[in-house]
């Protein structure tokens, strides 16, 4: 099949949808289909086998497109849009597989064009923007329809994760929707040796976040939980990534906590050595306080044999729990208790940490990832026969 895929983001960063996206694309190419990709303007050229990547032309003023709902990322599917037409022309696609938000002109264009539709929900986009802005209740519901919409006429919805899938089938015809998992990163191994992050612990427990630091990832509430314990039973904490403004603000709050020589923000790092990080730390840490998507380093975390310490939100919980992670209510307080206890019982992190590489192994590796996949796709493969006939539009 001829594929074109949108993915409505700078692309490539090393981060959860991105990521997703190009293991997407490389598993659909290497299962012989031919796949074209469109992204934003932004973002560095990575290698991807048999995937032809495009990108928009530059929205004027438009730099620095922000992760999550916004203005600039609004102007920037509106381009999107208009290059996606150009490209289904000249290819005559056979689907459009459309991530988040481009699902919403991706339909009609694929009923313009005669083609199948996949719907790549990542995230249900109205409950993002009542959670950003309370206020924007209308404007919330308009989404949220819009999204039903697309979930009764997508030809395949392919879900991230037990939460969104549960929605999507309310509304998408049984049969036609998936599950899709992310998966543990196995990267290439570091160019360059990795720093020795057991300089920051010495003699204690050493615990680490990766991640950006956008408020929803609650790394101010994993610092208050650090401060809420005495000195002497803290461990060391590691955060790696984020925006250079997000770590000096970070920073400054955990010194205002009398945090000095306990926090250590090292601010992003290579993607290609994050199991080398993952392997030094005794405690790794998911603070997140609210959502329903899986965030993807959940399952590197589980991968690496080390005990988690995650907040028991929905987002956590369809994939951990009290078997194979610390779960701790939202507060720092309980927090800090989950750290406190898991700093003093080597068994209680060995044992939860075995568990989980177990549960990565069987049900979230890449082999996994790649058969749900085609799995899917196998759906669409009585719907596709012959290429798609020329419409008006292509005629033009």
């Amino acid at each position: 099949m001829k594929i074109l895929m949108l993915a409505p983001q700078p692309f490539y960063e090393e981060r959860g949808t991105p990521i997703a996206v190009r293991m997407a694309a490389e598993a659909l190419a290497a299962q012989g289909h031919e796949v074209d990709l469109l992204s934003f303007h932004e973002g560095r050229d990575v290698p991807m086998p048999g995937v032809r990547h495009h990108r928009i032309a530059a929205p004027p003023g438009v730099r620095n497109v922000p992760i999550g709902f916004s203005l600039k990322k609004l102007a920037c599917d509106f381009w999107m849009l208009f290059t996606a037409i150009g490209l289904l022309r000249r290819y005559r696609h056979h689907v459009i597989h459309a991530v988040e938000e481009a699902a919403f002109f991706a339909l009609p264009l694929s009923r313009l064009f005669g083609i199948c539709l996949v719907y790549d929900a990542d995230s249900i986009l109205s409950e993002q923007i009542v959670e950003k802005w309370p206020g924007a209740g209308v404007f919330a519901w308009i989404v949220e329809r819009c999204e039903q919409f697309v979930f009764r006429r997508s030809d395949l919805v392919i879900a991230v994760c037990p939460a969104i899938l549960q929605s999507a089938s309310r509304f998408a015809a049984p049969g036609r929707i998936h599950l899709l998992p992310d998966v543990a990163m196995e990267g290439p191994a570091a160019a360059a040796p990795v720093e020795d992050l057991r300089l920051y612990a010495k003699d204690r427990p050493l615990a680490l976040y990766v991640g950006n630091l956008e408020s929803y990832q609650g790394v101010r509430l994993l610092i208050e939980a650090m401060a809420a314990l005495a000195p002497v039973e803290r461990p060391a904490l590691v955060v790696i990534g984020g925006q250079a403004d997000h770590v000096a603000q970070h920073r400054q709050f955990a010194l205002q906590r009398g945090l000095e020589g306990d926090v250590h923000l090292l601010g992003p790092r290579p993607l290609d050595g994050l199991s080398h990080y993952l392997a030094q730390a005794d405690i790794l840490c998911s603070p997140r306080l609210k959502g329903r998507n899986t965030p993807m380093k959940i399952f590197s975390y589980m991968a690496s044999g080390r005990a988690l310490l995650a907040t028991d939100i929905e987002s956590h919980s369809q994939v951990l729990d009290g078997r194979c992670a610390m779960l701790t209510p939202v507060t720092p307080q309980d927090m800090a208790e989950g750290l406190r206890r898991l700093c003093a019982d080597d068994a209680l992190r060995e044992g939860l940490g075995k568990a989980a590489a177990t549960r990565a192994r069987l049900d979230y590796g890449h082999a996994a990832f790649v058969e749900r996949l085609r799995s899917a796709y196998a759906v669409l493969s009585s719907d596709v026969t012959t290429p798609p006939s020329p419409t008006a539009l292509e005629a033009a």
